[in-house]
């Protein structure tokens, strides 16, 4: 069942977002990746405070009182650069997908982006941007999946 925020869940929301972080130092082949002691707390303040400035939304997929699942999305800020080099148009931002490591391919993550994509068209967003790590394979073939296409990449060179 997909609800929205409820702060009775923030302990597990904070696991899910380590959890999402230790499956990127797995893939990570550069060894780019950190996790440092004040992430779970942290990371959770600053997704928590970009929600509540840029118009944003958490839902929540639940069963058992248990979180299997989760979804962020805020509405993008432009910036100078933005205002001078493209149209502007609401743009949503997927900043957190996460789903249960154990239960991953049960259609979970699915709902949740179905459930921020219809939130953003209510609220008049013309496109959504989300940023897959380039070494996340299974999160791009899931985007790509849905309809999402490359639109900005970096490419980045060891030295």
């Amino acid at each position: 069942m997909i609800i929205e925020y409820d702060k009775k869940y923030d302990e597990q929301i904070k696991d899910l977002l380590v959890e999402l972080q230790n499956y990127l130092l797995d893939i990570d082949d550069w060894h780019t990746q950190v996790m440092l002691p004040e992430y779970r707390e942290n990371n959770f303040k600053i997704d928590m405070n970009k929600v509540h400035k840029q118009n944003g939304k958490i839902y929540l997929d639940i069963e058992n009182n248990t979180v299997n699942g989760l979804i962020i999305g805020v509405v993008e800020e432009k910036d100078e650069i933005d205002k001078l080099t493209n149209d502007c148009a609401k743009t949503g931002v997927v900043l957190e997908l996460i789903v249960r490591n154990s239960i991953r391919g049960n259609g979970i993550g699915q709902a949740l982006l179905e459930k921020m994509e219809e939130y953003f068209k209510s609220i008049n967003c013309l496109r959504i941007n989300i940023e897959v790590f380039g070494p996340n394979k299974k999160g791009f073939n899931f985007y790509t999946k849905n309809n999402y296409i490359i639109r900005d990449m970096i490419v980045s060179k060891r030295i």
